[in-house]
């Protein structure tokens, strides 16, 4: 008679489950979807700039097709002039808008928080606010020269005032009831400013220092254009004056790569710094 031997019985845990391929399915649908949506509008201005000069409803010399103008980035690219003038403005923006953060936010929390420094200062940001740094460039130029300071200064003025204000108007519209919550736990004042107001503030300061990186953007360009050698608003102008058109498009869509790209960049370090209103809901 034969002995039958019972095999031992498996202890190792259950695998975790795989996704069910529908379910994996759908969820690629949905994310194809999303990007088409969101991919639509930007397709269809690519179309409509190679469509209309081909259809002569602009100027193909003034306005050349977009399939002219990818050619004309491919080559500067090849020949590293898009490298080094992209090197060049990113130097200067980054500077000035580093800058300003360091200057703006500690001014901006320090004007909001205590109404002393703010009644001293507000007059003389009121006058400086108003005045647009565009205009104020010949002054930077004369006063620092036309060297790298005089652009990295404009920067600087330019960005300034988004961080500042926006700082501000941060640290004044906190929640009262927060404060009090958090004075009547018996904090004192510099415990309340970190642990409620700061936190609190957060939020619109990053809206201030978003809106001032595009602001970087554009007023570097404009300060290159005045008064530079190198840098992406040199190429811009240097291509509009010798009439290479294409030039002139590819350095522009260059300028609009690099601001999105400063801005998701921006956006992602929002998110870091404020995953917990994330957390929260």
């Amino acid at each position: 008679m034969a002995s039958t031997v019972e095999a031992p019985a498996r202890t190792a845990g259950p695998a975790a489950p795989a996704p069910p391929p529908r379910r994996t399915g759908r969820r690629a649908a949905a994310l194809g979807a999303t990007a088409l949506r969101r991919s639509i509008a930007v397709i269809a201005f690519f179309a409509v700039w190679e469509l209309a000069p081909r259809a002569q409803l602009v100027d193909p010399v003034f306005l050349p097709p977009v399939s002219d103008v990818l050619p004309a980035l491919w080559d500067l690219a090849r020949s590293g002039q898009l490298w080094s003038n992209t090197e060049a403005s990113l130097v200067r923006a980054l500077a000035g808008f580093g800058l300003s953060i360091a200057v703006a936010v500690p001014l901006g929390l320090l004007i909001g928080w205590y109404r002393p420094v703010a009644e001293l200062l507000n007059p003389l940001l009121e006058l400086f606010r108003n005045t647009a740094a565009i205009a104020l460039l010949p002054v930077f130029v004369l006063v620092l020269g036309i060297g790298e300071t005089s652009k990295i200064a404009i920067v600087l003025y330019a960005c300034t005032w988004p961080i500042l204000l926006n700082t501000i108007s941060a640290v004044r519209t906190v929640d009262a009831t927060l404060v009090k919550s958090a004075r009547s736990l018996g904090l004192p004042a510099a415990r309340i400013f970190q642990k409620v107001v700061l936190p609190a503030a957060v939020p619109s300061v990053f809206t201030g220092i978003r809106l001032a990186g595009g602001i970087s953007v554009l007023v570097m360009i404009v300060a290159e254009m005045v008064g530079a050698k190198e840098g992406l608003g040199f190429l811009i102008g240097s291509a509009q004056q010798n009439f290479a058109i294409p030039d002139m498009y590819a350095g522009i869509l260059t300028i609009s790569a690099l601001g999105l790209a400063f801005n998701y960049l921006l956006v992602l370090v929002e998110r870091r710094f404020t995953r917990w209103r994330t957390d929260a809901h």
